[in-house]
């Protein structure tokens, strides 16, 4: 392979410290830092911060969509930012927030890694729900959040994602090839980034271990979810990813959240009605983008 590949460990290095900066990363909107501090203040109302949010029409707009979208499967419509803070909760609104302005980039650049990201999404909560796990929506946000390294791997660094592909193309395993290329895979990059975000650590680690439980410490059950939702979904053929095949399934994910076979079938038949809602989602977003 005539490809000069650097050294793994010192791109690991500069890769983390680009990350750390947040050089050639979408900015996150002022709107959060005020949030943040608002949130840490136990004195603040949901109140007083649906009040600062509603003051950015078009976060509005993006949170709404999002909240009414099929992969939460709320069965009444969410009208306000309380509204949709109360059934969320305030974590998910803030990461909703925080990646609004990546998920723009996403839309407008690989609309079939989106619709990944919320078919698996959708499928997190099913999964979550059928265990009854507690908080759903929060599973179904680090869903839509697994692949965030695949965004920023396009966005932040585009020479190398170009020979990512191309070693993909030369048959090379895509996680594989990321390591080769960056130092780390995109889980690895999602959920550095997320850190420097200060996003809870059970959504860093389900991220984090979606390909590879074991990398998850503390929450191996979140990392399950969404490791069976991906598959899932790759199975499904929705949307698309650096996968050309299914990636494997670890059947220590089953045995975690002691699920069977039988279950499963249970969980894609729930699934499909969600992902043909999902299906205009993503079209009318496309068509909302071509407008601009």
């Amino acid at each position: 392979m005539s490809l000069n590949l650097p050294d793994p460990e010192e791109k690991k290095k500069e890769v983390r410290r680009k990350l750390r900066k947040l050089e050639g990363l979408p900015t996150l909107p002022p709107i959060v830092q005020q949030l943040n501090a608002m949130i840490e203040d136990e004195r603040t109302s949901l109140h007083q911060i649906a009040e600062l949010v509603e003051k950015d029409q078009v976060l509005t707009t993006k949170i709404l969509r999002i909240a009414n979208s099929a992969f939460y499967g709320f069965p009444k419509k969410v009208s306000t930012v309380k509204n949709a803070m109360m059934l969320l909760g305030i974590n998910v609104l803030k990461i909703l927030i925080m990646t609004s302005s990546i998920f723009e980039i996403l839309h407008k650049e690989d609309v079939g890694l989106w619709e990944h990201s919320i078919g698996v999404a959708a499928c997190s909560r099913i999964i979550a729900e059928k265990i009854e796990f507690k908080d759903p929506p929060e599973i179904a946000t680090a869903g839509l959040l697994h692949d965030l390294g695949r965004v920023i791997e396009k966005v932040a660094f585009p020479k190398e994602f170009t020979i990512i592909n191309t070693l993909i193309n030369k048959g090379v395993d895509p996680l594989k090839a990321e390591k080769a290329v960056l130092g780390l895979d995109h889980a690895e990059i999602g959920a550095y980034l997320m850190r420097q975000w200060n996003i809870p650590d059970r959504l860093i680690e389900a991220v984090n271990g979606h390909h590879d439980i074991d990398r998850a410490q503390k929450y191996k059950k979140e990392a399950s979810i969404i490791h069976l939702a991906d598959v899932l979904i790759h199975a499904r053929g929705y949307g698309q990813t650096l996968f050309s095949k299914v990636p494997p399934l670890n059947p220590k994910a089953l045995k975690l959240l002691k699920l069977n076979i039988p279950e499963l079938k249970e969980v894609l038949i729930k699934l499909e009605p969600k992902l043909y809602e999902l299906k205009f989602f993503t079209e009318e977003l496309k068509s909302g983008l071509e407008a601009q």
